[in-house]
């Protein structure tokens, strides 16, 4: 493949700080043309860092448009009639304020996608929905963590996340469908979605979440962390097969199908436990890859980045994270991110 598959796709992006802005960088690397929609001043999060605005901006343009203008208006509606589709990320009141939705853009261009990103729906209200809110709100919080410590949360933006991976798959949607349209994409759906089959069990058996310790799987046992002689194993073994392998090699007897060692929780896991606690983490992960079982030592984000450098490309003076979407015979060119307002021409 020789062009970028987005190749002659335009994107414009009214995106704040995270989920947005992390959607239209997607399509950026994957060669669509993103110009970034911002605020006389510039948005929200050229003012966190430098490098967090490059770990959610970079491979894009920017424009300087007031939206509330006269001027801004007709310049957004210039720009509309030459693009593909349009992402925004604002309360529901704003983003119609504003005029950000495919019914009061499709009279610059019939074929225009509007994705609209908000915490609950275009017609949800205007709640204020930041990550660890909806996380709370969804029962994300209440099964994560210890059972006998309180709801926690993961040391990273889940819900904003998530939610600009499916804005994007939206967006790519109704752009193959060929139709202009309004997509409603928000952070509370989402992440009800990837609750699938803990909200299946409950909606269909009446089953109610339960943490276990160490982040335990609910029916896969062994399935957990575990603390060894050094570090804490990540170990998932998720079927008979596995169990035997890993059982040989640990030294450990009995307990051969999933269904003993679910009724046998405890015992086998205080089995397991005392078998890891004969080597090291890495040791065990060392030991255990080659036979096929899925293990990892728990690493720190430095830990893990300097073990992997093949994920990190240069970006200008940044050093990122680069695309997780990887095209046979395409190579994403990895641009800074834009400097204010440089973006002029049509």
């Amino acid at each position: 493949m020789s062009s970028a598959p987005l190749s002659g796709v335009r994107i414009l992006e009214v995106g704040t700080m995270l989920a947005g802005p992390y959607a239209t960088m997607l399509l950026a690397d994957l060669g669509a043309q993103v110009i970034k929609i911002e605020p006389p001043g510039g948005e929200i999060s050229r003012q966190v860092s430098d490098s967090y605005f490059a770990s959610l901006n970079r491979n894009k343009r920017s424009v300087c448009l007031d939206l509330a203008s006269e001027a801004g208006q007709r310049r957004l509606g210039e720009l509309v009639a030459e693009s593909d589709a349009l992402l925004v990320n604002m309360k529901p009141s704003v983003i119609r304020r504003f005029g950000l939705t495919y019914e009061a853009l499709r009279a610059h261009n019939e074929k225009i996608v509007c994705v609209a990103l908000t915490g609950y729906g275009l017609d949800g209200g205007d709640d204020p929905a930041f990550d660890y809110v909806i996380q709370a709100a969804t029962g994300v919080a209440a099964m994560t963590g210890d059972p006998d410590a309180p709801p926690t949360l993961p040391g990273y933006s889940s819900a904003d996340n998530s939610t600009g991976l499916t804005a994007a798959v939206g967006l790519l949607a109704m752009i193959v469908s060929g139709q202009g349209g309004q997509v409603d994409v928000s952070l509370r759906d989402v992440m009800f979605s990837q609750l699938n089959y803990r909200a299946s069990a409950y909606l269909n058996d009446g089953v109610h979440p339960r943490r276990h310790p160490f982040g335990a799987h609910s029916f896969y046992v062994p399935a957990q962390l575990f603390p060894t002689a050094d570090g804490y194993l990540a170990l998932f073994v998720t079927h008979d097969g596995f169990w035997k392998i890993f059982a040989a090699e640990a030294g450990i007897d009995g307990f051969p199908t999933m269904a003993e060692r679910s009724a046998c929780r405890d015992e086998v896991l205080a089995i397991v436990t005392a078998a890891l606690a004969a080597d090291t983490a890495v040791g065990w992960e060392a030991r255990l890859r080659p036979l096929g079982i899925p293990a990892a030592a728990v690493r720190s984000l430095p830990e893990a980045l300097e073990s992997t450098p093949e994920v990190i490309v240069t970006a200008g003076d940044y050093r990122l994270v680069g695309s997780p979407v990887r095209v046979v015979g395409y190579e994403p060119d990895y641009l800074p991110p834009p400097v204010l307002d440089e973006f002029q021409s049509s």
